[in-house]
């Protein structure tokens, strides 16, 4: 009955721009929250556009039920938030280690808004962040997060429900190491801290009377931003590692 109603492309179309539209709407760079909602509708239109006819055959037959069209579309939309999601936490690396090297640089109470994550934060985690997206644009890494959207259907096949079970884990999994990556990404400014503040205890103890409060702070945050100069560029390469490998399994290519 439905099929005399909705042409069968309309209906291809449609479900493709389910899966799109919500990974466009989540993933970084071209989902950040400070660009307009209608603009990633376009952009997710204009994937949709290209990703119909290389995925047509893995859609379904259009159901016979409104109720079963629903789980359907359903089930599609919570792959893409799920496809969304994941690209977001890989990206959310250098927000942690940024908010990290603030804290033991100084730098603490500097806060900015971070378009990001649509929130207040430290100034090295809006700088970090801001720099991870120009790099994700200028190396085309976000290619692969759209060839990775496509493939998706060839892992998550459109009609088959995904099972929640292993998409928690996933969730679960990845949160834990994009901590651990921004901790990794923040390890030369812990080791710098850790190191400095031993040295002005010594220098507090062996000199009672000199003020190191009033030279200790101001020399924390040049050594800080010395530090930040120098290994900016380690930083940002080994995020663009973790961030292609974090892609790689949702790629048929990896």
């Amino acid at each position: 009955m439905y099929s005399e109603l909705v042409p069968f492309e309309a209906y291809q179309f449609f479900m493709v721009f389910a899966r799109l539209s919500a990974v466009v709407l989540l993933m970084p760079t071209l989902g950040e929250s400070y660009i307009s909602p209608r603009v990633r509708l376009f952009l997710a239109l204009g994937i949709t556009l290209i990703t119909t006819p290389i995925v047509a055959d893995r859609i379904p037959p259009l159901p016979d039920s409104i109720l079963a069209l629903f789980l359907l579309i359903g089930g599609e939309i919570l792959i893409g938030v799920f496809l969304g999601q994941v690209m977001r936490i890989l990206s959310s690396a250098l927000s942690t280690a940024g908010t990290v090297i603030a804290f033991v640089t100084g730098f603490a109470n500097a806060m900015l808004f971070n378009p990001m994550i649509s929130s207040q934060g430290s100034l090295h985690s809006v700088f970090l962040s801001m720099l991870g997206s120009v790099i994700i644009l200028a190396t085309d890494v976000h290619h692969l997060m759209i060839g990775a959207i496509v493939d998706s259907y060839f892992m998550f096949n459109p009609g088959v429900m995904p099972i929640l079970g292993d998409m928690s884990n996933s969730i679960t999994r990845l949160v834990a190491d994009s901590f651990l990556m921004g901790m990794q990404l923040a390890s030369p400014f812990l080791l710098l801290s850790i190191m400095y503040n031993v040295l002005l205890g010594l220098l507090a103890r062996l000199m009672p009377q000199f003020q190191v409060f009033f030279i200790g702070l101001p020399l924390q945050i040049i050594l800080g931003l010395a530090l930040f100069g120098i290994v900016i560029s380690s930083m940002m390469l080994w995020f663009m590692r973790y961030f292609t490998e974090g892609l790689s399994p949702f790629l048929l290519l990896n």
